[in-house]
């Protein structure tokens, strides 16, 4: 069942996460279905609280895939092409399951309404979840061999997560959610109330603003980070070349936060990768 479950992912991961698809589009061709298969699952994982009518049935979802991963599940598993796909993928590089499990915990903030609290707790949901998506796409190029130092991960993962929260801010915000760290935007003056009328302020720019740059500062030091590893690894990496473009595009969009910012086509995002690819071998 294994090749039209890695079929299904990349079908999943092209509807769920277009980024992250054409991302994959520059893997060497026989890593390219164990990286999709792993962004699949992250990307369903972080789809749940759409799917679903309210967090019990998203904590539902949550344990069937604990099980999976933990052995706990029934025979069915292999049945869902995603997790067949995913299993046979961490079993072919000997992958760590406990880090999907910890993404899972973190994930679990997703189904609820609780703010943020602060950069600390965002910088360790965005570690659990990007970061870990990046760490175990590397080691798939490393052929399953961890890659220390993490830093290109942990530093990607976060701006990753920044720049999607602040594009996506109106669209998060209507939900009656807070997901950028809610110290930030209260040292500034923002209220809850304002956040999810989608009213703008100065206080709200200003914070915003900070964020904008602490992103751009973990892009940096990912840029850093990347540089140095092996040149077969650096692939696992090139939504860097997506985000250093969407950065300052949603700076130049500020004035209006609470409207998504325009988005490149598809085939300027692939030309960007590929660029980024050839120059980074």
């Amino acid at each position: 069942m294994a090749g039209s479950s890695y079929d299904i992912a990349a079908a999943t991961l092209r509807e769920l996460d277009r980024d992250r698809y054409l991302s994959t589009l520059v893997l060497p061709a026989d890593k390219r279905p164990h990286v999709t298969a792993i962004l699949a699952f992250g990307a369903d994982i972080a789809a749940i609280r759409e799917r679903v009518s309210g967090p019990q049935p998203g904590e539902i979802r949550l344990q069937w895939w604990n099980d999976a991963l933990s052995g706990e599940g029934h025979g069915e598993v292999r049945q869902n092409p995603l997790a067949d796909a995913l299993l046979d993928t961490l079993e072919r590089y000997a992958l760590p399951a406990g880090t999907l499990l910890r993404l899972l915990g973190a994930r679990r903030f997703d189904l609820y309404d609780d703010p943020m609290p602060d950069l600390e707790s965002f910088e360790g949901y965005a570690g659990e979840t990007a970061s870990t998506l990046f760490q175990l796409s590397a080691m798939i190029l490393n052929e399953g061999n961890p890659v220390e130092p993490g830093d290109a991960a942990g530093h990607l993962g976060v701006a990753q997560a920044m720049i999607g929260h602040l594009r996506a801010l109106g669209y998060v915000s209507a939900q009656g959610r807070i997901m950028l760290p809610w110290s930030i935007l209260e040292a500034n003056g923002v209220r809850e109330t304002e956040l999810f009328r989608g009213q703008d302020s100065e206080g709200l720019q200003s914070a915003l603003g900070q964020i904008a740059e602490l992103a751009d500062a973990h892009l940096k030091k990912a840029r850093t980070a990347i540089a140095q590893l092996p040149v077969r690894l650096r692939p696992a990496f090139a939504a860097r070349a997506l985000l250093e473009k969407q950065l300052p595009g949603w700076r130049q969009h500020a004035a209006n936060p609470f409207t998504p910012p325009a988005d490149d086509p598809d085939w300027r995002k692939i030309a960007r990768l590929t660029m980024w690819t050839w120059r980074n071998r």
